[in-house]
């Protein structure tokens, strides 16, 4: 077992990935000398070279292109956005070229490459550095959308992202780059399967990224008072999990969804539909969602209100309907 951090894990997963694939590249912007804006990749161009690992123009789209080309000619790029917006220039290459080559082509071209994007808030950001795009990229069919939210997922889910053979959405929830764990570094075969981080009867919390850990800890205080929570850390959002989910609300009959991105349209309304359709007969309640209000990301004073918290999950825990509480009307969100 080795105490890393999460950014820490990250910069190994590189390295090991490096090691292991002469085709593997690290580049973007600042990525080289300076390590990164969060220093995960700090040493790797001292240690591999700047033919493995160096920086790019500031230019999301042409970093994006530039890696379809490697990718098509068989290396495996993995790129940095340097924050979540900022990687906005480059999405009509996502969505246009990374995420339809195989189709296009009829399965004799692939892009395996990583899009690295740091993103979320929770580090007191201005616009442009805490968004949470996620259902941008989960939207889009041919990409693969992953979201870690611990040191050892991010470690094995990257290492599984560079090892997948079509393109990858990496999304590495900024407030989490300083967490530390001890943690045995184990490269994941696929991607793909979601993990129950607590047990419990009578709530489904589905979460990812950095609303897990938020996830958890209301699972704590609801169990002060009462409330047994069973919390699913979904790790990947395309492909979805369903199996598990599904399982976890049949037992519960009831199930909230936790993200930090805006409700409208977001995730959680995918997973609120796809368990209904699943569940319906199981159900106690309507499904709930807690998110980010469907509003531009806030100023910094105003992001704990903005964002997901144990207090709003316990209230829309009291909102679901329970046979020893009142008989009220239910809202879809919170």
């Amino acid at each position: 077992m080795t105490m890393l951090s999460m950014a820490q894990a990250l910069n190994l997963a590189l390295r090991d990935a490096l090691t292991a694939d002469d085709n593997v590249v690290v580049f973007g912007e600042d990525v080289g000398t300076l390590g990164g804006v969060f220093r995960v990749t700090d040493g790797l161009t001292k240690d591999f070279g700047e033919a493995r690992c160096f920086d790019t123009p500031l230019a999301e789209s042409g970093i994006v292109g530039f890696a379809v080309g490697m990718a098509m000619a068989g290396f495996r790029p993995v790129v940095e956005m340097q924050f979540d917006a900022f990687a906005y220039p480059a999405f009509e290459q996502v969505v246009s070229h990374v995420a339809k080559i195989r189709n296009r082509t009829r399965g004799k071209l692939s892009v395996p490459m990583v899009i690295r994007i740091p993103y979320a808030g929770g580090i007191g950001g201005v616009e442009h550095h805490c968004d949470s795009s996620e259902a941008y990229y989960a939207h889009t069919p041919g990409l693969k959308v992953v979201a870690p939210a611990n040191v050892a997922d991010a470690y094995s889910l990257l290492r599984a992202a560079i090892d997948d053979p079509d393109p990858v959405i990496f999304l590495e929830p900024k407030r989490l780059y300083f967490s530390r764990a001890d943690v045995e570094p184990i490269a994941e075969g696929r991607l793909g399967g979601a993990a129950v981080r607590r047990s419990g009867g009578d709530v489904t919390v589905v979460a990812y990224g950095p609303s897990v850990d938020v996830a958890l800890e209301a699972a704590e205080a609801a169990a002060s008072e009462g409330r047994d929570l069973e919390v699913i850390d979904l790790r990947c959002i395309v492909p979805l999990d369903d199996q598990t989910i599904t399982d976890s609300v049949r037992k519960t009959g009831r199930c909230i969804v936790i993200h930090e991105a805006q409700t409208f349209a977001g995730v959680g309304a995918e997973i609120a539909a796809r368990v209904q359709e699943r569940c319906f007969h199981y159900l106690e309640a309507p499904v709930l969602r807690v998110g980010g209000f469907d509003i531009p990301y806030p100023a910094p004073k105003l992001e704990r209100i903005h964002l997901p918290s144990v207090d709003r999950i316990l209230d829309s825990i009291d909102r679901l309907q329970w046979n020893d509480g009142p008989d009220t009307r239910w809202a879809v969100s919170a």
